[in-house]
């Protein structure tokens, strides 16, 4: 019979699917970093996450949610970033509302990305309102009453004898003999001035007391700080820059005792008329 030939060809083909099921499978082989202890469990090796980049759009979104400075600042400061620091944009940024060092905190981030040099640190003002401040016995920033400075001119005969050469001079006048702030020393000072305006433009001045008011001279013969007369009510202080817009000084323990003002520029100069920030010593 010729039917066994083809019944051993169909035995051989089905042996041959059997044995190719039972192969195991085999993968590609996992990368594995580092040395590998025998019989250790492969691991595969993990994709790296990718990190959101801070952005200008990322700041103001924080802004704009209310969160606080400080915590808007660390995070800029703390979190990769890619900024949009050129003048339009901060001036964008600006008029929406963002504060100075977060603007400085982002330039900072982006001066160091094209130039690899560590920004420097961001100082934050205790305050943050324009105003004089002064340090309670708590160490807590204190903000000051001002009062309204009013105007009074003399040497009206040094001024015609002279024709007007020589013109009057002008002094600062305030109501009442006494300040309602009494302060103890040492004291210590802030000043938070508006932009543009910095903590040397301020004046201290001592005022010489009248029957019903307190006066100091500012502007003697049309000259501001004149050494014939303006800087005898003038009192030197040093003062230190302690964030953006903030300057501290201090009048130590031997201040002589009197009635004294803190003089903002622009609209606080007596020559217009203003306000002044006033406190007391004890004798």
């Amino acid at each position: 019979m010729r039917i066994l030939p083809n019944v051993l060809v169909l035995v051989l083909a089905s042996l041959t699917g059997v044995l190719a099921a039972q192969q195991p499978v085999t993968e590609p082989p996992t990368v594995l970093e580092g040395p590998q202890t025998a019989g250790a469990t492969p691991v595969r090796r993990a994709e790296p996450l990718q990190a959101s980049l801070m952005s200008n759009d990322t700041v103001l979104r924080m802004h704009q949610a209310g969160l606080a400075d400080d915590l808007i600042l660390q995070t800029i400061v703390n979190q990769p970033g890619k900024y949009d620091t050129t003048p339009d944009a901060l001036i964008a940024l600006k008029q929406a509302g963002l504060s100075d060092p977060i603007l400085a905190a982002m330039t900072n981030k982006a001066r160091r990305q094209i130039t690899g040099t560590p920004p420097a640190e961001v100082q934050l003002s205790p305050v943050n309102e324009i105003g004089v401040y002064f340090k309670d016995k708590n160490g807590q920033w204190q903000p000051m009453e001002s009062e309204a400075v009013h105007v009074k001119s003399g040497g009206f005969v040094k001024s015609t004898l002279t024709r007007n050469i020589i013109k009057e001079d002008r002094n600062g006048v305030v109501a009442g003999r006494e300040a309602s702030l009494l302060l103890p020393r040492p004291i210590e000072f802030l000043i938070y001035t508006p932009d543009g305006v910095t903590a040397s433009e301020y004046e201290l001045v001592r005022f010489r007391l009248n029957t019903k008011d307190r006066e100091f001279r500012v502007l003697t013969g049309g000259v501001i700080h004149s050494t014939g007369g303006a800087q005898r009510d003038d009192v030197p202080i040093s003062t230190t820059k302690v964030g953006p817009r903030a300057w501290t000084f201090r009048l130590a323990s031997d201040t002589p005792g009197a009635e004294y003002g803190i003089l903002p520029p622009g609209t606080g100069n007596v020559t217009n008329g203003g306000k002044i920030y006033t406190f007391a010593i004890s004798e």
